[in-house]
This record gives structure tokens, sequence and C-alpha cells, in this order.
């Protein structure tokens, strides 16, 4: 099978000839249609976080394909069933965390395409219990998007607790931002958009925002402020000003929902102001099982649009420059 592999955090990614892998105990072999490319796959390929990967390893964690093959001890999946390999890839069922159902705090948890081979391949192998069959009628080119960047932004905004009419401020329009601002107006958010594009602030006003803010041409805590400031502030732009933007753009009793995980890890805000004005600082990593299923009923549904670009895997280290160039307006596929 053909693989792009991660042989080290300082040079480009190598599509190589590899086995197809053998499913273990509890495993399932999967050939693969489609993953999207997710900015955490560029993270875990520069070796950018303060836990890093092992290479050489195999990215990606927005995989779906069709079950082969099943390992031993198999019974809940089936041969010829199509599935979806997301960033969880494996929680020990046992902990408070995965029985309270907060499974993705599981301290014992894999991760696929970080300290497991994920889904920039033809097959890749992955836990049985932890794939999430994909319904019928949506696309694979779909289904793969909504995989991370549609789980992530759902679940971050559940946290968020939004009471409809609320003013929901979306930090960052692009794979996961296009999905937050649908996901924003479903709860009942009125939803504002804030970039520094002018094409995907378009995107979002296409998508349901209300209102949109260049943060390149005008100050994005004076025009939030101008609106009536934000009760829910979700940051999904990799940089530590813009978390500092979000928290100074929050009402009394706001939420900042913290997501983005940039390289530079500190970002400074005000204890005076958190306290008196009842701020709440959240953190949401990903989304459970249950999350990932409910985001695909949605979909499945009619209630969320997809804004995706196929590329080939050789097209992988191209593919991460565009991303990169901030130029790519939701999320780009590998299609296999």
């Amino acid at each position: 099978m053909k693989a792009a592999v991660v042989t080290s955090f300082t040079a480009p990614l190598e599509v190589l000839d590899r086995a197809v892998p053998e499913p273990g105990h509890g495993e399932v072999l999967i050939r693969l249609e489609t993953c999207g490319l997710c900015h955490t796959d560029i993270h875990a390929a520069h070796g950018d976080w303060p836990v890093k990967p092992h290479p050489p390893f195999v990215p990606g964690h927005e995989g779906v394909g069709i079950v082969e093959k099943l390992g031993d001890g198999v019974t809940d999946r089936t041969v010829g069933e199509r599935v979806a390999i997301p960033w969880l890839g494996y929680a020990c069922g046992e902990c408070r965390y995965c029985i309270d159902g907060r499974e993705t705090l599981c301290e014992k948890q894999h991760n696929s395409g970080y300290s497991v081979d994920g889904a920039f391949a033809e097959y890749a192998v992955a836990a049985a219990r932890f794939v999430v069959p994909v319904p019928d009628g949506i696309s694979s080119l779909d289904a793969a998007p909504l995989t991370c960047a549609g789980v992530t932004t759902y679940k971050a905004l559940k946290v968020a607790a939004i009471v409809p009419t609320e003013r929901v401020a979306v930090f960052g329009i692009g794979g996961l931002g296009h999905l937050a601002v649908q996901y924003g107006r479903i709860m009942g958010g009125s939803v504002i958009a804030v970039d520094v594009e002018d094409a995907k602030l378009d995107l979002a006003m296409d998508l349901g925002a209300e209102h949109t803010v260049n943060a390149a041409t005008v100050d994005p805590v004076a025009a939030i402020r101008a609106l009536g400031g934000a009760d829910v502030a979700l940051v999904l732009a990799a940089s530590p000003r813009v978390f500092e933007q979000a928290f100074a753009s929050l009402n009394r009793g706001g939420r900042l929902i913290c997501v983005a995980l940039p390289a530079d890890q500190e970002m400074t805000v005000s204890i005076f102001e958190t306290v008196l004005k009842g701020i709440s600082i959240i953190g949401s990593i990903v989304g459970t099982r249950q999350d990932l299923a409910e985001v695909f009923a949605l979909h499945a549904a009619g209630h969320t649009k997809i804004i995706a670009e196929p590329r080939r895997l050789d097209q992988v280290n191209d593919a991460i420059a565009e991303v990169l160039s901030g130029k790519v307006l939701a999320r780009l596929v590998f299609e296999y």
C-alpha cells in the first residue's frame, strides 16, 4: 500500500510503499477511501507539541473507509461496513473519565495518526470499538472533515452551553470554523465570524453567520463590542494573541472556549476581569463516539454543509503548504 510517512520533524513527508497491516485482537483492517488534512496533522509532522509522536509514523485522523478484515474477538463490526477513524483511537473504558462519558480525557488513550499510525494511507488498522459507522447518504468526502473538524467544534459548542439568541464569536473560519458557524446557528446562537480573509468571511455569511469581522482591517475586540459583545468566544486560530482578543471581547458571564493548540502555549488574561465579570475559560478536546454519531446524524438530515477540496496522497506536502498559507477556504481531503 501507499502511505504518507513522517520520517523526521524537519523533513517533508515521504510517500512510501508499505505492507498492508494485519488487524490484531479487537482491531479491524480498513481500506480507506478518504482522509482529511487537519492542522493537528501538521503539528504532528513538525513535532510542535510537548508530547511528541515518534517517527516514523503515519498521520491522519479523519479517515473514512470500508472494513475489509476483522481481528480476533471483533463482534460489533462487519466486513463491508463503512466507518470513520477519529482522533480518539482507543480509550480504556474503565477509568472515571470513560465511565462518566468523558472518554476523550482517558489517560490511557491512543490517538490516530499520533501515537498510532493513522489514515494517510490506503489501509489502516483501528480499534473496532472506536471506529464510528458512517450513515448512508453521507459521501466519504464529506464524512472525513466531520470526523474531526465537525466533532471538535460540535463538542466545543455543546460545552459552551449556548442559550438561544446569545452572541457566539467564532475566531478562525476554515476547516473547523466553517462547521462551527453552522453548529452555532443550529444551537440557537447569533454567530459573529472573525478571520483575516474576506473569502472565508463571505463563506461564513453564506453558512449562517449574522456578522463578520475582518481582524486584518479592524480591531476585532472593538468591532465585537460594538455589536454588543460576545457571550461565547470559540478560538480555532492557533495564535495566543487571538485567544487574548477573544477573552477581551466577552460580556459578563461569557465563556472562552479554547480549542486551537498553538506551538506557543502561553496566553495572558486578566484575573481581575475573569473574577469580576464571571468569565469561564474552558478547554475542549475533540468529541466522543456519541458526539460523532450526532454530527453524522445532523449532516445526514441535511442540517450542515461541508466545503472541501479533494487531493491525491502524493500531493501531501503541497497540501500542507496550502493549509499553512491560510488560503485554503475550508478543508482539503485526500482521496484514495
